[in-house]
């Protein structure tokens, strides 16, 4: 980008002079708004940032933000799924009244946002990465979205309505366009950037400086990798999402040597179905063919010299594979697997950790750093493992939370922590409100700013309990429909749809959540408590009949 001309494309919203009243921070006679940049990214969970406790992967740049700024502890997403969740943030609204309840809905941008709310009141407005919800952005001076799930390698990307396809690492890429965005604006007026990364999204592939840098590293294993699911019901059971069971050889895994990879495209054909095949047999020979088909796409994004060090650097693993196949017991391939998901996953969080590191320093070259309010966030929190799982979906603890961290120096104590329940609806009005500006009365969120403000001290007046509610079945991983609500010590989850169980988990005493007390007498004063906190919240937020048949489930094909 070479001049500011990008900044008047695409306009919807007139934007407004900023005027002395205009509040900002914490205080009441700052007269210029702070710049805001949300930076998220795509499953990426605590379990893997150091300043959440991780052992598995080092965060210097984000471990920065939380030391001189805010870690919440207790932050939770409304629906565990990457576009309801993305909803749900520009919104500040559940799932059920953004009409965003899978990912096969269309976003409807007509609806208020908070970018839209910023924008009206002058704030030089962009949209810069993963966008997944399959509209255009409005509110946006500038806007530049991968496609769907987007590429790791030479990402398409449409910006401001146009194809553009950039070479390099994806990571990087959005990163490159974020500081390009930075360095364009207005300098008297602020901005406000979604900067929203594709990374560590499935299949996790590690930009080319990161190849093998966790060879040699043995992770730490989660207490319930080798889960049987004894204690829990049929959602857990019938899922399919497991390390061992359910992961892709040559797509999450890279098992497949370039020889492979040329055999099968001379061949051009997969696996064929038979006509005496059981479904099962189908199944799996579709998601092989699949699996192969994805993996190529993927690899054939590289140049020839990114070809050549991927082969040398995935070599090792495909030797290993070939060794153990037909030998190796069920817990040591979910073992084996389980440390080369984890080699690839902890090698991309070194990408994005590398690239805020990148935008920080940026901005405090340029003298922005201090007046920007900086959000860390990741769209839901994902398995590493915990129940021998991959993906995230259900209302367990390890994807229904997610990271927050915030810095902003002029309202935002320094290393301060908070306990209070945060959710993810609450970012919409927590922007508007930290702007100066007022909160429209649709967002069902609550501004954090009283949190952020006070050392991350819990206000009394604050919410005794977080909502859940989780739609996408049948569809991919094959969670079942379910809603709930978590207090901070316990939560209660009720799967309904073809199923009707409850469960109910004491956080204190089996926060791994494998044991279900919902039956257990010595519970059942909990039990009550948790209902009638479930109910106030449902009407709270409107889904008062949350099995009501009122929406098409998702039911087709979509990308991984």
């Amino acid at each position: 980008m070479k001049n500011k001309s990008y900044l008047t494309q695409g306009m919807r919203y007139a934007a407004l002079p900023l005027t002395a009243a205009a509040l900002t921070g914490c205080a009441d006679t700052q007269p210029k708004r702070p710049n805001i940049i949300i930076m998220m990214t795509d499953d990426h969970t605590a379990q893997a940032m150091s300043c959440y406790g991780s052992g598995l992967v080092e965060t210097p740049n984000l471990d920065r933000l939380a030391r001189e700024g805010m870690l919440f502890e207790n932050c939770y997403v409304s629906n565990a799924i990457s576009g309801p969740s993305r909803a749900c943030i520009l919104t500040g609204k559940y799932s059920h009244v953004n009409g965003f309840t899978d990912n096969s809905r269309t976003f409807d941008g007509d609806q208020q946002t908070f970018p839209k709310v910023l924008h009206e009141a002058g704030y030089q407005t962009a949209m810069i990465g993963k966008w997944h919800l399959n509209s255009d952005p409005q509110g946006f001076d500038f806007w530049s979205i991968l496609v769907g799930q987007g590429e790791y390698y030479s990402p398409l990307f449409i910006e401001n309505g146009k194809e553009v396809t950039t070479p390099g690492y994806v990571t990087d890429v959005i990163t490159d366009k974020a500081i390009d965005f930075i360095d364009n604006c207005d300098k008297d007026r602020p901005f406000a950037m979604l900067y929203y990364h594709k990374a560590p999204h499935r299949n996790w592939m590690p930009a080319q400086r990161h190849l093998g840098i966790f060879d040699d590293k043995v992770f730490p294993e989660p207490v319930s990798l080798l889960d049987n699911y004894e204690g829990l019901g049929s959602a857990a059971r019938e899922q399919a999402m497991e390390i061992g069971r359910d992961m892709w050889p040559e797509w999450d895994l890279k098992l497949m040597s370039p020889e492979a990879i040329a055999r099968f495209e001379r061949e051009e054909q997969g696996l064929t179905d038979s006509g005496d095949a059981n479904k099962d047999d189908v199944k799996r020979a579709n998601d092989h063919k699949s699996s192969i088909k994805q993996y190529i796409a993927a690899y054939n994004r590289m140049t020839d010299s990114e070809k050549e060090a991927w082969d040398k650097a995935f070599a090792p693993r495909i030797a290993e594979w070939e060794q153990m196949k037909g030998k190796a017991s069920r817990e040591e391939i979910i073992r084996w697997k389980y440390q080369q998901y984890m080699k690839d996953y902890c090698a991309v969080i070194k990408g994005v950790d590398e690239n805020v590191g990148r935008l920080l320093k940026h901005l405090e070259e340029i003298g922005e750093l201090d007046n920007t309010i900086i959000v860390y966030t990741s769209d839901q929190g994902f398995f590493l493992g915990e129940h021998g799982w991959f993906d995230k979906r259900f209302m367990y603890e390890e994807c229904q939370r997610t990271p927050l961290l915030v810095r902003y120096p002029k309202a935002v104590k320094a290393g301060s922590r908070s306990k209070a329940l945060a959710m993810n609806i609450d970012f919409a009005p927590t922007f508007v409100d930290m702007a100066g500006l007022e909160i429209p009365a649709d967002m069902q969120g609550r501004s954090l700013k009283e949190v952020l403000c006070n050392e991350g001290k819990t206000p009394a007046d604050w919410r005794k309990g977080v909502y859940y509610h989780y739609y996408e079945y049948p569809s991919w991983h094959m969670v079942k429909r379910h809603y709930g609500v978590r207090s901070n010590d316990f939560k209660l989850i009720h799967f309904y749809n073809d199923v009707d169980e409850w469960e109910l988990y004491d956080l204190r005493k089996h926060p791994v959540e494998q044991v279900n007390v919902y039956d257990d007498p010595a519970y059942a004063q909990i039990r009550h408590q948790m209902h009638a906190l479930m109910e106030v919240l449902q009407q709270e937020c409107g889904d008062n009949d949350p099995q009501e048949k009122k929406f098409e489930f998702f039911k087709g094909a979509a990308t991984l």
